[in-house]
C-alpha cells in the first residue's frame, strides 16, 4: 500500500479548497445577477399562445415575431410593485391567462429566467404597429412623430398610461423623453379620435 506524501496531501486539499471557492463565487455571481435582473421590470407586446399550468409557463408570440416561453411568476403578488402609471389595468398573470389575447406583458429577469408578473389586455383592436425613427416630440402636447419604414409620417398621442420599454425598464408615458433619430416600434389604437400609443419599444437598433 502506497502512502500519500504530505506534499501531495496538501496539494489535494488546496485544490479542493480552490474548487469550492470557485463554485461558491459562481453561485454568488449568479444570485447577484438574478437579484439585479429582478429589480428591473420590462414590458413587451405579444399574443398569448399557450398556458401550461403544470410547468407554470406561458407561451407568447411577440410583435417582433419571436416565439418565447416565460415563467408564470405567481409568487410575485404584492412583492413586486408596478409603476403607478400602469397599475390600474395590469392584472396578475394568473388572473389574465387567456390564450389568443393581445397583451402588454410585464416581466422580470433575462433570457430563460424571464418571468411574467402581470398582463394588460389591449383587446382585439383595431390596433396598428409601426416601426420607424423619431422625427419630433412635442413635450407640451405629448405628440410623437415618426417616419416609418416605408418613409411615411405618422403621429401618436402619448398618454400617461402608455407603456414604454427602455434600457432602464418599463416607464409610463409621462417619463418618455425620446430624441430625434431614436428607433421605436409603436403599438397604437384610436382613442377619442386620436391614434394613441399603447406600447412603445425603444430597444431597437438605431
Amino acid at each position: 500500500m502506497t502512502g500519500i506524501g504530505s506534499g501531495e496531501l496538501k496539494k489535494g486539499i488546496m485544490s479542493r479548497g480552490f474548487s469550492r471557492i470557485c463554485f461558491l463565487a459562481g453561485c454568488f455571481l449568479l444570485a447577484s445577477l438574478a437579484a439585479a435582473a429582478q429589480d428591473v421590470i420590462h414590458a413587451l407586446a405579444a399574443t398569448i399562445t399557450s398556458v401550461d399550468s403544470a410547468s407554470k409557463t406561458i407561451g407568447l408570440t411577440t410583435d417582433a415575431g419571436s416565439e418565447v416561453t416565460f415563467r408564470d411568476f405567481l409568487d410575485s403578488h404584492g412583492k413586486i410593485i408596478l409603476d403607478k402609471s400602469f397599475r390600474a389595468d395590469a392584472a396578475p398573470a394568473d388572473e389574465s391567462k387567456i390564450v389568443g389575447e393581445h397583451a402588454i406583458v410585464f416581466y422580470i429577469g433575462v433570457g430563460r429566467l424571464r418571468a411574467i408578473i402581470a398582463l394588460r389586455n389591449i383587446g382585439p383592436g383595431p390596433i396598428t404597429t409601426s416601426a420607424g425613427k423619431v422625427v419630433s416630440f412635442n413635450k407640451r402636447d405629448r405628440w410623437l412623430s415618426i417616419t416609418n419604414q416605408s418613409g411615411e409620417a405618422e403621429s401618436f398621442q402619448i398618454a400617461s398610461d402608455t407603456v414604454v420599454d427602455t434600457e432602464m425598464g418599463a416607464l409610463g408615458g409621462v417619463d418618455f423623453k425620446p430624441a430625434k433619430g431614436d428607433a421605436v416600434r409603436v403599438k397604437a389604437a384610436p382613442i377619442d379620435g386620436n391614434m394613441t400609443a399603447l406600447y412603445i419599444d425603444t430597444l431597437l437598433p438605431n
